[in-house]
């Protein structure tokens, strides 16, 4: 039983490079024996705007980014794994400058939220994303509403998106960790959980070296930020996978305007899934590729937010970046295998 399950932990392992759960852990932990010296900038722990209390007595902290001129449009942004309400402090500032609200939330178990690095359910998440979507409606009534998710963030909002709520304007889907690992993988984490479910794993577990994002000013504020998790139990790793299935199983039946947007450089979902994801997804859906981009959208030097202030306000024009029709000749050669 022991050597078998040896066997099932390398197993494991490898199945790491798949998907992005342990990105903040490999590409965010710094060389050993390297004083980085952060700054108080890096390592300040910014109070939330808000705490929004959810149906079952759960408070969840808000960062509120105001607009910075009078406001068209509000987004309610989820981070991905191991990040938090931070999670958009870079990107933020051009949406705030074109005169969008940016409401970032902790989602549940992560940030500074109850439990922390624990897992809730996938549905829990959902609602908690609907009930915020409510209070961003109350908040600001006239202005239209869009959710956004990155990776974990974005299957998500790809889940609440099945079931919008009549008021939601669209859904914007930023390297969506939407995708099926299959099988055997599926039936091993399974196994792991009920054996072993607060196995601990940190970056020691992560083999290779990947790059989350080139934007190491943005990838040093994340290490160093007291709200990032830098490890986890192999719970939330096996909740995350049906997560990540579910929102798969799911992409046909979101409801459309929907922009995704995936960088071609990303080596956590691969390109293998995006590819897969873009076939199930509505026909409709903007399919937006930046070629240099990595996983992090958020924290990338690339000018995304541009592409989302242009798809927001002048749907019907091409995309600044011309990452639309990037998209179209990747879309039309990469192999979903």
């Amino acid at each position: 039983m022991i050597s078998t399950f040896f066997t099932f932990s390398n197993h494991l392992i490898r199945l790491s490079s798949l998907f992005s759960l342990l990105w903040w852990l490999s590409a965010c932990t710094p060389p050993h024996k390297i004083d980085l010296h952060p700054t108080s900038e890096e390592t300040a722990l910014i109070p939330p705007d808000a705490l929004l209390t959810m149906s079952d007595g759960v408070p969840i902290p808000l960062r509120i980014y105001q607009a910075s001129v009078p406001p068209k449009a509000v987004i309610l942004a989820l981070h991905g794994f191991g990040d938090s309400r931070d999670a958009w402090e870079f990107f933020a500032p051009p949406l705030s400058q074109a005169g969008i609200i940016v409401v970032s939330p902790d989602q549940r178990g992560f940030g500074a939220t109850m439990k922390s690095q624990d897992w809730s359910t996938t549905d829990r998440m959902v609602k908690d994303t609907q009930e915020e979507l409510i209070w961003a409606h109350n908040q600001y009534p006239p202005l239209p509403l869009y959710l956004m998710g990155e990776s974990m963030g974005g299957a998500v909002a790809l889940m609440t998106d099945t079931q919008p709520p009549p008021f939601l304007s669209g859904t914007i889907l930023l390297a969506p960790a939407a995708l099926d690992i299959g099988q055997p993988w599926r039936m091993i984490l399974s196994l792991i959980d009920a054996l072993a479910p607060h196995w601990k794993l940190d970056g020691s577990s992560v083999p290779g070296h990947r790059i989350a994002s080139d934007n190491m000013k943005a990838m040093r504020r994340m290490y160093f930020d007291p709200l990032t998790q830098h490890n986890s139990t192999i719970h939330p790793l096996y909740g995350l996978t049906e997560l990540m299935k579910n929102a798969f199983q799911k992409a046909p039946h979101v409801k459309p305007p929907v922009l995704m947007i995936f960088g071609g450089q990303d080596q956590f979902v691969t390109p293998q899934y995006t590819k897969r994801l873009i076939n199930r997804l509505p026909t409709s859906t903007r399919i937006d590729e930046f070629p240099t981009a990595h996983h992090l959208l958020s924290r990338d030097k690339r000018r995304i937010p541009q592409d989302i202030i242009s798809w927001i306000f002048t749907p019907q024009k091409p995309l600044p970046s011309g990452g639309d029709i990037a998209a179209a000749v990747w879309n039309a050669t990469a192999q979903p295998n």
